[in-house]
């Protein structure tokens, strides 16, 4: 049994993630607690550098400013393109987030505006530019199997599964 929350580990956490003015935008509360493999890439950056060293039972307070959680704002990353670029069949509306691939691999992207045929995108993550607080309690920290870190995440209760 792994006693510190360390590379290649897999952490098992209740949490809470808020904005800095107390309203919350992601919590394992009332669910099960989340699994994660540490040091594949599977958490934002900030999170989990903040809990390096944690043990079980132990709970951490922090905050992470926007370049150690989904980065700044990018605003070339906001584009316009012709309502003729997506399927016809799609009925597009302000807000809906859709999925597409690019040479680095699958983006999401958020409708902005509509003006006509001309249709504003946000490829930024719907969290760029935020700062996001968190309040994190360790359940579990067990080492991670050859599986899980060939695979590069958690497998079982609270992490992937594969059918």
């Amino acid at each position: 049994m792994t006693d510190i929350v360390e590379q290649d580990s897999v952490a098992t956490v209740h949490y809470t993630g808020t904005y800095p003015d107390g309203e919350v935008f992601d919590s394992s509360e009332g669910g099960p607690p989340l699994a994660f493999l540490v040091g594949h890439g599977n958490m934002i950056a900030g999170f989990e550098q903040e809990m390096m060293g944690a043990t079980v039972g132990e709970r951490r307070e922090f905050t992470l400013t926007p370049d150690l959680a989904y980065g700044e704002r990018d605003e070339d990353a906001i584009q316009q393109m012709e309502k003729s670029q997506f399927p016809p069949e799609m009925e597009l509306e302000v807000g809906m987030v859709l999925a597409a691939h690019s040479d680095q691999g699958p983006i999401q992207l958020r409708i902005s505006s509509i003006d006509g045929d001309l249709v504003t995108v946000d490829f930024n993550h719907q969290m760029a530019g935020k700062t996001l607080c968190f309040s994190v309690e360790v359940v579990e920290i067990r080492p991670a199997t050859a599986d899980e870190i060939t695979h590069g995440h958690a497998h079982g209760p609270g992490g992937h599964h594969h059918h």
